[in-house]
């Protein structure tokens, strides 16, 4: 349910003036949020650390450094040349590293 945050609050008396009928209709609204959910069925699609993937493979394709790109001497990340900062040493730094 969205909750308008603009919107003016309710003050005390007006909080008190909600009749018992309108808050049982509230409860019994289908639309508001379950709170009764079953934590076991939630955690059945979660996968653990240090679970079997063994049997997994990666689909990841690794390009090489290109002509542009540089690799940090501080973070060893591999970074586009507009992020070199400095060299010390003769090895290249990034901004990040060097801040």
């Amino acid at each position: 349910m969205a909750t308008d945050y603009d919107a003016p609050r309710k003050t005390d008396d007006e909080l008190s003036e909600d009749s018992i009928e309108e808050l049982k209709a509230r409860r019994n609204d289908k639309s508001s949020g379950s709170v009764d959910v079953d934590e076991t069925e939630q955690a059945e699609g979660f996968e653990l650390p240090g679970a079997d993937l063994s049997n997994e493979e990666l689909s990841v394709h690794v390009l090489p450094r290109q002509q542009d790109e540089f690799t940090c001497s501080r973070c060893f990340l591999v970074h586009h040349r507009s992020q070199l900062a400095k060299e010390v040493g003769g090895l290249p730094v990034c901004t990040e590293c060097a801040a």
